[in-house]
């Protein structure tokens, strides 16, 4: 392998960045991490009708979510280079390897209609490669001109030895009729000139690949290793729409997901290292070398994300959650009404939340007022013998001198032992009045987290409304 190994991720600002482009985007990275390599970043800016300016920002934004950082000290932007591809197209039509080609729409649309019909498939048939054009003052393209004989051989990283006749590639366009560069064209310059090495991309352009082999020949540049990796199928087995994870990957952090949790879920789609499951962001460097790449397309999992996702959130320290979870409460618009001890809070909920929505959403009581109780909650376990336990325990809590887990469990205790009920029949429906379901963490532990005054009010007021609430 050479010295220094560079990867690159260049995607397109025509969308923003989702959940295939960002792996891409990993595997480039710790290839080059692993290897103390460079990661560089590229931006294909150069369809200027698609270009979308959120898009570039939302790209940077998921890059750096993810944390992988790259280590050009300036993001290359194509629609910067217009000169540099300018020279080098001049350059190739002066060498005699590219020429202009003045052919018509009509004539291009016949032809290929024409191959259509013959069952041929359809390529230019290089007119003007051979003819002078009637008229020079007449629009034209600029083409390459691509060997008419021998083949194009590359060892794929993930696929193995690849083999394309010249014959079956027609001769590339590499400026438009407006001058513009093509995008095989401006990806073969910016390899060249960035001294890419390796270059891990989507199998949607192992098309690409011999017709840009065939470009850097002409130029007598070195040729990068390839590997295309398979594409990315929704959970049904069919392409990705944007509701599977084809839309922004910032949207993932918006829904909570934590970005140690997607990277390892990344990498796990179409890569593996044994029957590891779980990996840290060293381990990844340390063990991807890019062998073991899957070459059948891996399937989205939710449930496997979630896992993930959990247990990262049981991992981490809780400090570190509580910025993150802050965030979360602003993307739901929640703006925190009552103080609460958010280390305690968190160390409570991330047992039962996959990710920090879901840990936001079902601790918006110790927050914010209760808006409504769950009706079915409500009708499940309130009735005239477990609201007159409910009002007992009001009474013994309003009497504690010490607001403690013992204390507060001792309450339940006794109303439990004196109204002949169960403790889950007491514990419900003070549940209900703390919380508006009858879902939250032990009793007890979550009436010392909401506090004395907190408590003995919201008993009062389902005690009060008791009887609209479940009629």
């Amino acid at each position: 392998m050479p010295t220094l190994i560079r990867t690159r991720f260049a995607p397109s600002p025509t969308g923003f960045l989702h959940i295939g482009g960002a792996r891409t985007a990993l595997f480039s990275y710790l290839f080059a991490r692993h290897f103390k390599g460079e990661f560089l970043l590229r931006i294909e800016d150069t369809d200027r009708e698609r270009h979308n300016a959120e898009a570039v920002d939302a790209i940077i934004e998921g890059m750096k979510w993810l944390g992988l950082n790259h280590d050009n000290e300036e993001i290359i932007y194509q629609s910067s280079r217009y000169a540099r591809y300018m020279e080098m197209i001049q350059r190739l039509l002066a060498e005699g390897k590219a020429y202009r080609c003045y052919c018509s729409k009509e004539r291009l649309e016949n032809l290929r209609e024409e191959q259509l019909k013959n069952k041929e498939k359809p390529k230019y048939d290089g007119y003007c490669r051979h003819h002078e054009p009637e008229d020079k003052f007449a629009p034209y393209v600029i083409r390459f001109k691509n060997p008419e004989e021998g083949v194009v051989e590359f060892e794929d990283m993930v696929r193995g030895k690849i083999v394309t006749q010249n014959s079956e590639l027609d001769d590339l366009i590499i400026a438009r009729s407006d001058g513009t560069p093509t995008y095989n064209f401006t990806v073969v310059v910016d390899d060249w000139d960035m001294q890419i090495t390796h270059v891990i991309r989507g199998d949607d352009h192992i098309n690409n690949t011999p017709r840009q082999i065939n470009l850097l020949n002409a130029f007598s540049a070195p040729i990068p290793v390839y590997g295309h990796v398979p594409s990315i199928l929704a959970e049904n087995g069919k392409k990705l729409s944007k509701r599977d994870g084809a839309a922004n990957l910032l949207d993932y952090r918006d829904q909570g997901f934590l970005p140690e949790a997607v990277l390892n879920y990344l990498v796990r789609l179409g890569w593996s290292h044994g029957d590891q499951e779980i990996f840290s962001k060293e381990e990844m460097i340390e063990f991807f070398d890019g062998t073991y790449i899957n070459n059948s397309p891996a399937k989205l999992n939710q449930e496997k994300l979630l896992w993930l996702n959990q247990h990262y959130l049981m991992q981490m320290e809780v400090e570190k959650i509580i910025p993150l979870f802050e965030e979360q409460l602003k993307i739901l618009n929640l703006k925190p009404k009552y103080k609460c001890d958010l280390h305690t809070l968190i160390s409570l909920q991330r047992e039962r939340a996959k990710t920090l929505r879901e840990m936001a959403e079902m601790s918006h009581y110790f927050l914010d007022d209760i808006k409504e109780y769950d009706e079915d909650a409500c009708k499940k376990h309130l009735n005239e013998e477990t609201l007159a336990a409910l009002k007992a325990v009001h009474e013994k809590l309003s009497s504690l001198e010490t607001w403690a887990k013992e204390a507060i469990h001792q309450v339940i205790t006794q109303v439990s032992e004196a109204s002949g009920l169960k403790m889950g029949k007491v514990a419900q429906p003070v549940r209900i009045a703390v919380s508006g379901s009858s879902i939250s963490p032990p009793i007890d532990v979550t009436l010392v987290l909401l506090g004395k005054t907190l408590t003995l009010k919201r008993i009062e007021a389902l005690l009060e409304n008791s009887r609209n609430i479940f009629k």
